[in-house]
């Protein structure tokens, strides 16, 4: 009799309490199984195990989890065939230290990936330091919220990723204070009194504007008076001195700092506190420098920002981190447009950030799928610099090879139409077994007598249903003789391949439960069959014929699962 492996039952459960919040005994038995085949012989005691072990770590607190949890190596993501990384400019082991800068008015999504996985996975390549580092200082034009820092800590933690700091730049004005008063002492920074347009004025005939030579001692007081209220928005900036000449108009003389009425827009972590918030390259420069960043690996989008921030660097005797620029993710399915999904969110057009139509990150952990597979999915991109389409189908299979092994097979129909199967031996007994490699998770019995009995079909079945003749998947062969009238005519399964007539799913009317299928175009009414009543929330299924579900609630005889992909 083979020996248990309690420590591994233990990690499984772990890990799965830190993807669900919650752990399930079948998904955890599906991977302790798949990885020890030889306790099926044992496999009741070992249903055991996995319970104790499930109800451990779901009384545990999450900081413990964690510890326990595998690494995601162990998880699947070795079994891909993910390309190695490219080594890194300049780096060695032990001094790379990365980050990824989310800016938390909104989720991540499948487009934000690409700079997060990269930079983390660089950062243990050589075993080095990597921060999300929250670029949260603008409370007007793009204001944060406090669901946003939470949404995205949970999406990162989601994917398996573990910063080994969480950085707020709302935490650090009195540091970009510092820095700009440093600024203009040496002369390299100026405040601006000049209105939006007229400035524009000047920067287009490559002019300085009249605030340009102002001395040093003058230009901290203003900043002063910047900093206590004696300006209103808009009325004084602080800024960067360039060239000019340069060929791109934004880089010239481009604002560092300026001011936002924080009584009108108040922060969600400083309320009204500062009146003075530095714009992106401004804070960028000086937290990378702070921070010692090494190696920044962003959008190609970002090659302008990174000549505005040089200046910084060079101004203030600093070594800028080495860039890494890769290319934008397209996505071909879902929207991906902030203000668009927040707009819909309002207006009732979307759910919520989870609603199945989006790309967001909360979307796909939604609908079931594995962080891995996203994981996989976007190191197989790499460090392209062109633009890089995701396959969705590429998506698709990364995650099917994750969850097949653990989903149980059932059968749901869709806008069922209900026949009336007649049943001409003396017992047919059906055996469906829950899933065709794990014959220790048993089947799906169900046994009809000689007589007429009532099942229901999918929708997509009704075609089927024109004349000739139909298999009842492991039931029988069937002649349709008005449409909604079968008569079994044999059970051989040879013969209805050999005949080539369509094999069609099925949901008996006595062992039928309530189902709602929510697809990304919508809910659709039906039936499932009731023993994925066994099943936990959040486990997924396969429904035969139908595709991969997760199962998102259950009520007393009912259901609601929500599509996954084919």
């Amino acid at each position: 009799m083979p020996e248990i492996d309690r420590d591994l039952i233990l990690r499984y459960a772990a890990r799965n309490r830190v993807k669900f919040g919650k752990a399930s005994p079948k998904p955890v038995l599906g991977k302790v199984m798949a990885e020890h085949p030889e306790y099926r012989s044992i496999v009741k005691e070992v249903i055991r195990e996995v319970e104790k072990a499930v109800e451990k770590v779901n009384s545990m607190p999450m900081e413990e989890v964690l510890k326990l949890a595998p690494p995601e190596e162990e998880e699947g993501r070795k079994e891909s065939s993910i390309p190695k990384l490219p080594p890194l400019e300049g780096a060695r082991e032990g001094g790379v230290v990365t980050r990824f800068a989310p800016n938390p008015d909104f989720v991540l999504h499948l487009g934000s990936l690409r700079p997060l996985i990269l930079s983390y996975e660089y950062a243990k390549m050589y075993r080095g330091r990597f921060y999300v580092r929250f670029e949260d200082t603008d409370p007007k034009t793009k204001p944060p919220r406090e669901e946003f820092y939470r949404g995205i800590m949970e999406d990162i933690e989601w994917l398996g990723i573990r910063p080994d700091a969480y950085v707020y730049q709302s935490d650090r004005l009195e540091l970009y204070y510092a820095v700009a008063k440093a600024l203009l002492s040496s002369g390299e920074a100026y405040v601006c009194l000049c209105g939006r347009d007229e400035f524009k004025r000047y920067v287009s005939e490559s002019r300085p504007c009249p605030h340009r030579g102002t001395p040093p001692e003058d230009n901290l007081e203003l900043f002063e008076k910047m900093l206590t209220g004696a300006f209103g928005e808009g009325e004084a900036v602080l800024r960067i001195k360039t060239d000019l000449e340069h060929p791109n108009q934004s880089v010239r003389d481009w604002a560092a700092m300026r001011i936002i009425d924080t009584s009108k827009y108040p922060h969600p972590r400083k309320g009204s506190r500062y009146l003075v918030w530095p714009l992106y390259n401004f804070s960028c420069a000086i937290d990378d420098h702070y921070m010692g960043i090494t190696h920044v690996l962003r959008g190609a989008e970002h090659r302008v920002n990174e000549e505005k921030q040089r200046y910084v660097f060079e101004a203030m005797g600093w070594e800028p981190p080495i860039y890494v620029h890769h290319g934008r993710v397209a996505i071909p399915e879902g929207i991906l447009s902030k203000s668009k999904i927040l707009r819909g969110i309002e207006e009732g057009v979307y759910t919520g950030i989870d609603d199945p139509r989006l790309a967001t990150i909360a979307a796909f952990r939604r609908r079931g799928f594995r962080p891995e597979a996203l994981y996989n999915t976007i190191l197989k991109t790499g460090l392209s610099s062109s633009i890089t389409t995701i396959d969705m189908s590429m998506l698709y299979s990364e995650n099917r090879r994750l969850i097949d092994p653990v989903s149980n097979r059932y059968y749901g129909v869709r806008e069922p139409i209900m026949v009336e199967a007649e049943i001409t031996v003396d017992e047919a007994i059906v055996s469906l077994r829950k899933h065709p490699d794990h014959p220790e998770r048993g089947s799906r019995k169900y046994v009809f007598r000689r007589g007429v009995h009532r099942l229901y079909l999918d929708r997509e079945d009704r075609d089927r249903l024109g004349g000739g003749m139909v298999r009842l998947i492991g039931l029988g062969n069937f002649r349709v003789l008005n449409g909604f009238r079968l008569v079994m005519v044999s059970t051989s399964v040879e013969e209805a391949r050999r005949l080539g007539i369509p094999f069609i799913h099925w949901v008996p009317e006595g062992g039928a439960i309530q189902a709602r299928f929510i697809y990304p175009e919508g809910m659709v009414e039906g039936y499932a069959e009731r023993y994925l009543l066994d099943e936990d929330v959040g486990s997924t299924i396969q429904l035969e014929r139908l595709g991969y579900f997760k199962i998102e609630s259950m009520e007393e005889g009912g259901v609601t699962v929500i599509f996954t992909h084919p």
